[in-house]
């Protein structure tokens, strides 16, 4: 099943610039007046984080370091799958995590799901609201129908629009059931009284005219009949008593597409912030980092997943061809790592059923001289050097330690930026239950002219005819 955005009419676009500069107007004018939108009170959800998988780009081992509080509240949610008494709770708890809801609600050194945690966004930071029960700052005084709604059609106890970095475009589509179980579990949280922290967006972004327009023309709740009833185990120890599940398939689409919101990352964006109809892979909004198409790719002679690979990567954070770094290391480290097989399962079988799709376009605009005989020398001095100890003379790399290159889909996709950290910045896999002390690469001291040279000699070994990079495009992405 698929959750297709739901298509606007002509006379909508032909409305767009007559109703943005309306819009502007009058949030100019309120701006002039009453100095700045006020923050819903109680606005618990209006901060949350357009993916379940942003984060700096720094080392993953630094993420977890300072977001070991996020980790803590994912742990904190999966054992409270086995010790709460009720049944609504454990499974809101499940839903928790599945949703990586502690990835954006905890800040870095703060208590868990009181928000706090800045969220970068091409258009400023949004600070992500505060979800336990505190009746003057968090979900206190919320109804189920109001978080229903939140989470359903953008809209804030209130009334007011929430900012589209809450991904109620993906939550549009979660069931009723699962609203109620997830607003369940957040309510058995300790109350914490931490208050809303301001947005610092510009002008007019943030405002209700701007947020009217754009989810006018962006944004329709889904149909209520349209999102598929949901009944899967919360744990791996209660699949036997547990009532049957939903079709794998459909569960997978509902995972994929609406509770694990995965094209908010993965989806390309146009300028407004509107994503993309297919998972195509692009740069993600405010981080220097490009995620990968999760489409099946046309080309015959590309990289060919299988679905152990997908449950392998979302489960441990390595597979056979690689592992998972930055963002979606994240991702695996709090959320993927705690998913029943069968959701695994699902998952992959759902991507593997995608249409097959050209991944998005990269940062490469121009072309390199593949003729260079400096740089390319000096591209494989420097592999064997600093990279063949670990990852092997022909990229074959280390089996359970260091991951191969040969073969690996990152050093062929088509932007660069992600291999330009990893040598900036170092690489880092999760730790996870399947794999606990991950091996890494640390940092590598090298000049634009040198990164140049050892990612050419990487896309075009063993076997792999990706384009050439040159010094200006690394020097843009670095």
């Amino acid at each position: 099943m698929a959750y297709p955005a739901q298509p606007r009419p002509v006379w909508r676009r032909v409305g767009f610039w007559f109703c943005a500069l309306a819009g502007l107007a009058a949030g100019g004018l309120w701006w002039a007046v009453e100095g700045g939108w006020p923050a819903p009170p109680g606005s618990a959800t209006a901060a949350a984080t357009a993916s379940s998988s942003t984060s700096k780009s720094a080392p993953i081992s630094a993420q977890q370091t300072a977001s070991g509080l996020q980790a803590e509240a994912s742990k904190t949610a999966v054992s409270n799958i086995a010790e709460h008494s009720g049944a609504d709770v454990r499974e809101g708890a499940y839903l928790a995590v599945v949703g990586n809801c502690a990835g954006c609600h905890t800040a870095p050194g703060g208590a868990a799901y009181a928000g706090g945690r800045a969220i970068p966004t091409p258009f400023g930071n949004v600070y992500a609201g505060n979800l336990t029960p505190d009746a003057d700052t968090g979900l206190g005084r919320w109804t189920a129908d109001e978080f229903w709604r939140a989470l359903h059609e953008g809209r804030s106890r209130d009334g007011q629009r929430l900012i589209p970095a809450f991904p109620y475009t993906a939550y549009t589509h979660l069931t009723r059931q699962d609203s109620d179980l997830l607003f369940a579990y957040l309510r058995s949280l300790p109350p914490v009284h931490q208050a809303q922290r301001p947005h610092e967006l510009r002008f007019p972004f943030g405002t209700q005219p701007a947020l009217a327009v754009w989810q006018w023309l962006s944004f329709s709740p889904a149909p209520a009949e349209q999102t598929p009833t949901r009944k899967s185990p919360p744990t791996a120890q209660a699949e036997s008593t547990a009532a049957p599940a939903t079709d794998p398939m459909a569960r997978g689409a509902y995972l994929v597409q609406a509770l694990g919101h995965c094209a908010e990352c993965h989806a390309p964006r146009n300028r407004w912030g509107v994503l993309g109809a297919e998972m195509t892979g692009g740069v993600m909004p405010g981080h220097n980092w490009y995620t990968p198409s999760l489409h099946p790719s046309p080309t015959p002679n590309s990289h060919r997943w299988t679905a152990q690979d997908l449950v392998d990567v979302l489960r441990t954070g390595r597979h056979r061809h690689g592992s998972a770094s930055g963002p979606m290391a994240g991702v695996v480290f709090r959320s993927t790592q705690y998913w029943t097989e069968a959701d695994l399962q699902a998952a992959a079988a759902h991507l593997l059923a995608l249409p097959k799709r050209p991944p998005a376009q990269g940062s490469s605009r121009l072309s390199a001289d593949p003729s260079a005989p400096e740089s390319a020398a000096l591209g494989q001095r420097l592999y064997a050097d600093q990279c063949a100890e670990c990852h092997g003379d022909q990229g074959q790399g280390t089996p359970g330690l260091y991951s191969p290159l040969a073969g690996n889909p990152s050093i062929t996709q088509p932007d660069i930026r992600n291999l330009v950290q990893m040598l900036q910045h170092g690489g880092f896999a999760p730790a996870t239950q399947g794999n606990p002390r991950p091996f890494g690469m640390p940092p590598q001291e090298l000049s634009v002219a040198e990164t140049t040279a050892v990612l050419n000699h990487l896309r075009q070994s063993w076997g792999h005819r990706a384009s050439l990079v040159t010094d200006l495009e690394v020097t843009r992405v670095r």
